[in-house]
């Protein structure tokens, strides 16, 4: 699977790295944020015509949540994910493997794959790495991210160290069934690229171990997976910091559920390509807005007459149009159209933060621009 013409990068300063990223979908500029459109939508009333509005490069999709409400079959005879959401870019899918992870009391992991129950109905689901990859394909993602375990991060380090050769084993079956699957004559997506998973808990030396091996795949890309769930963002750093030199350096990195602003900034500056979070669309359905200059909660009483967009200076379609005073009164009146602009505003925070820190490398000075802006992020607004 060597893709090591599509990924060039164009600007390195220090480890940060500015890219091109080549897909059959569209060419990407890295570092990015990925919109997560779980279920084919953006949570919030967001819509592809949004997406495309605001500068969004990619969209993320989520396997097993398409597998248990319309299903993946039904997908495919509507042409695939991107089809059905009217998107023209890049998608990417997850393999179900953090939907096992946070199923715990549901599941039971095998060698053949993981049996867990549907939170949906109850019913009783099985998933290995063949039938993942042919629910990805189904679906007929730009990128499909292999089938894995992901361990809690306070996991002891026996099992750890078992679960991640396991999950090894299960990238091999993924690496050969999405070659089979690519010669079938009714593929929805023929050039669907495949990210393999380091995984490892917050113990480097598994983790490094692991991206050595996997590395030797040669695969479209690489994620970095099993972190922003509970260990310190100090553990989060450290572990990036020992594993990202171990990737290669002509595939792109996908630092995967990660995270704030902050967690961005200090990731690009290790080397990481590709992010995504539902932070920007959660924290806007509860009123709390992101700005260059901290968040703030649209619910406070000192927004009642404020007519000032929602951050000064923003060219987003909300703050061009509306005032604090206005959005603060939609959640007064539990009107949903306050969920929908401050997701919105969020989404476009985010995708501007992108656009900034690849600017930022271009020109020499990420470092001093990271530094900047995590100033500027401590607030208040």
């Amino acid at each position: 699977m060597d893709s090591s013409a599509s990924y060039k990068v164009i600007k390195k300063n220090g480890m940060a790295k500015r890219a091109h990223f080549a897909t059959a979908h569209g060419t990407v500029e890295t570092p990015l944020f990925m919109n997560v459109a779980t279920a084919g939508a953006i949570k919030g009333g967001i819509s592809s015509a949004d997406l495309e509005e605001i500068g969004t490069q990619v969209a993320l999709c989520n396997t097993y949540h398409m597998h248990v409400r319309t299903g993946d079959e039904t997908v495919r005879e509507l042409g695939g994910i991107r089809r059905l959401m009217d998107w023209k870019g890049p998608v990417l899918t997850d393999s179900g493997g953090f939907q096992v992870f946070s199923l715990s009391k549901l599941r039971n992991i095998k060698e053949e794959g993981v049996t867990f129950r549907s939170h949906v109905d109850g019913a009783l689901i099985f998933m290995g790495p063949e039938e993942s990859m042919r629910i990805q394909s189904n679906l007929g993602s730009t990128i499909a991210m292999a089938f894995d375990e992901c361990p809690n991060s306070m996991s002891e380090y026996g099992y750890v160290k078992e679960s991640v050769a396991r999950t090894e084993r299960w990238l091999i079956r993924c690496r050969d069934e999405m070659k089979r699957l690519k010669e079938m004559p009714d593929t929805v997506n023929r050039d669907q690229l495949l990210f393999g998973i380091n995984q490892g808990a917050v113990f480097n030396d598994i983790r490094m171990d692991n991206a050595d091996r996997i590395s030797e795949l040669d695969l479209d890309g690489y994620a970095v997976g099993g972190l922003a769930v509970g260990e310190t963002a100090e553990q989060m750093y450290d572990v990036l910091d020992h594993v990202v030199p171990h990737l290669p350096e002509n595939k792109p990195v996908y630092l995967m559920g990660v995270g704030t602003p902050e967690n961005i900034l200090e990731a690009v500056y290790r080397g990481v390509d590709f992010f995504d979070c539902v932070y920007p669309c959660r924290n806007g359905r509860h009123g709390h807005v992101y700005t260059f200059k901290g968040k703030i909660n649209i619910h406070n009483a000192r927004f009642t007459k404020d007519m000032s967009p929602l951050e000064e200076g923003c060219d987003c379609p909300v703050c061009r149009r509306y005032s604090r005073a206005y959005i603060r009164h939609l959640f007064v009146a539990r009107e949903m159209l306050g969920m929908r602009l401050c997701a919105l505003h969020n989404l476009y925070f985010y995708n501007r933060l992108m656009s900034e820190i690849r600017k930022a490398i271009e020109e020499d000075r990420y470092e001093s621009f990271m530094k900047e802006t995590l100033e500027g992020l401590k607030g208040p607004a």
